[in-house]
Parts: C-alpha cells; structure tokens; sequence
C-alpha cells in the first residue's frame, strides 16, 4: 500500500501518519518528494486493507501496490533511490564505474590493478574472493585471505570494495573487510542467501541469474528487502540464450524495462555480459546510453596469467581507452562519469 499526502502536509503530519500506521503493527517507508511525501507501508494485505488510513489528516491518496514485488517496485517509492558503497552514491546523475580483476590472486596483484583502475576513473574496485565456478577443479579464490588483500587495496586507494559471498556462513568475515556485498548470478534464487544478506548492514548488489526472467530477478531483490536492507542494486550481466558467438546475450532491454519498474538502482557487467575483451568497451557504452547507473569491467594486469576469466579481463590500457568513450556517451545522455 502506497500512502500520497497532501501538498500542504506538514511534518506533524507525516509524523502522525506514521505514527498511526506502526501503532497498528505495519511498518513504513518514507520517502520525500519536492510537493510530497510518499509513504510505503508493508504488512499483510489483509490488515492493510481493513484500516482506515484515507481518513487520516494529510492523507491525499493510499493506492495499493498491484505487483507481486511490492519493495521493489516503482511506485512503492515514486522515486529513484539512490545507493552508497563507501561513500560512493549510485542511481544518481553520475555513472560510477565498479572495476578490477575477477579473483584477488596476490598483493602485487590486486595493489597494481587497484591503481591502475583508480587513475583510469573507476570509483569502487570488485574482486573475488571466494569464487563460484563451474569445474570444482578450478581455482576457487583465497577466501578470507583474498578478502584481506582487497582490504588492503583499499587503503592504499581509497577505493570501496564489493566483492561475492555465496554462502552464510561467510557473510560475517566478508562484512569485515568489504564495503558490498555481491550475489553471484549462480546464487540469485538461493533464497536463505539472500535473507541473510537482507539482514546485514551492507549494501547488496544482485545479478541477474542465467536464465531468470526480469521477474525473477526482482523477486529476488523482494527477498534481501523484506528483510530491512533497502540499500540493493539490480545487475544484469547477460543471459544464456541459443547464441554460442558470445559468451551470454547482454540483455540491453533489461535496462529501461528495470528503471521503469524498480526504484532500486540498475548496474551492467559487459564484461561477463559478452565474454569477449574487444566487444567490452562497446557494450559498455551502450548499456550508459541505455540508463545504466553503473558499470562493472573486469581488468587484469597479465590477463594470460588469469586464474580465472583471463579471456575477457581487458588490460589497463584498454580499460582507459574504454573510460574515454563511456565518458563521451555519458556526456551525450546528459549525465557525469
């Protein structure tokens, strides 16, 4: 249910409405406008329903929420909201670019990209360190000690880290060293995962599984908020479809279609979105240009060394040469990088 107050609202008010409205056991969500103040309320449809909350002084509307993903929808806020990671805010005018490689593999390592990255433009470094993969031969990260080093990286700097988890039982480790907390496309439905991290301080930021509808994915993220962490973003990093060209079909589309129904913020990873390093930057321009808030590039200082994806990790140069033109493309849609 979606509360509309009246122009002329005054915040004693709001604050009764409010009051009111948790004194009946529902919660709520304010969210302030330039004319209005538009206040979620969450609890069972049935208690909702049966409570007379149009009759409050300064109630103009209360309109109920028709979707199955009531946290996450549009209206539930009727504006965009914002997200910080580390003082880092996305979903607003600028486009804030998330680099670096895809698994931590030492301190020189992570240290040089870190820099390297950082001088480019980028804003927040990723890094994984403990990684989901297919073979269970395959490298697997350095778990705790991998989480150190990005820690590390940071202070050398300053750049907010966001790194995976993809289990419970790593949540409080990883909250000590990471500023967000990042679900793997593998882990989009693992639905105690995703409670967990509904209940951490952290910021989360969820992709998109490999074959899941954008309704799923917003279900999804329905999960991590009905639990109290409103702080989520949405990431769309390509799909599988029959096409064997690329490595996933960077799903475009996916980008307005999400800024119109969700007030949650929408990043894109053209890096696993077509899996090839020459395409990257293209990509990546179109994604800005289509409404992204964010950009997530993989980068590697010796990509044929790679533990992991080496094949589509640009160089840093290249990732230069990739910043140059989303910034031209930023510029043109009426927004910074």
């Amino acid at each position: 249910m979606i509360i509309i107050t009246k122009p002329n609202a005054t915040e004693q008010q709001v604050d009764h409405i409010v009051e009111r409205v948790t004194g009946w056991g529902l919660r709520c969500e304010v969210s302030r406008g330039e004319s209005r103040v538009v206040i979620g309320v969450i609890g069972p449809e049935d208690l909702i329903r049966e409570m007379p909350i149009a009759a409050i002084p300064g109630v103009e509307s209360v309109t109920p929420v028709l979707k199955p993903y009531k946290l996450v929808s549009y209206e539930f806020r009727g504006m965009h909201s914002p997200v910080a990671i580390g003082g880092v805010s996305i979903g607003g005018p600028e486009v804030v670019v998330m680099s670096g490689p895809c698994s931590v593999e030492s301190r020189e390592q992570i240290v040089s990209i870190a820099k390297d990255v950082k001088a480019a433009g980028a804003r927040i470094l990723r890094g994984g360190a403990f990684k989901p993969r297919t073979s269970p031969y395959s490298f697997q990260g350095l778990g705790v000690e991998g989480l150190k080093l990005l820690a590390e990286a940071r202070e050398v700097t300053g750049m907010p880290v966001i790194t995976e988890i993809m289990d419970t039982k790593d949540i409080e480790a990883v909250e000590q060293y990471a500023d967000c907390l990042q679900i793997g496309a593998r882990n989009m439905q693992n639905f105690a995962l995703l409670k967990e991290v509904g209940r951490s301080k952290l910021p989360v930021m969820l992709k998109r599984g490999l074959s899941a509808t954008i309704k799923d994915l917003l279900m999804s993220a329905e999960y991590i908020l009905s639990e109290g962490n409103f702080n989520v973003l949405l990431c769309e990093r390509g799909i599988r479809t029959f096409e064997t060209a690329t490595r996933n079909t960077l799903d475009l589309n996916a980008i307005p279609v999400l800024k119109a129904e969700t007030h949650l913020p929408v990043v894109v990873d053209p890096t696993h979105g077509i899996g090839l390093r020459e395409h990257v930057a293209a990509m990546a321009a179109a994604a800005v240009a289509a409404g992204a808030d964010a950009l997530m590039v993989e980068v590697h200082n010796s990509p044929e060394l790679a533990k992991s994806d080496g094949e589509q990790a640009l160089l840093p140069d290249e990732f230069a040469l990739l910043m140059n033109r989303v910034r031209a493309v930023a510029e043109a849609v009426g927004r910074g990088l």
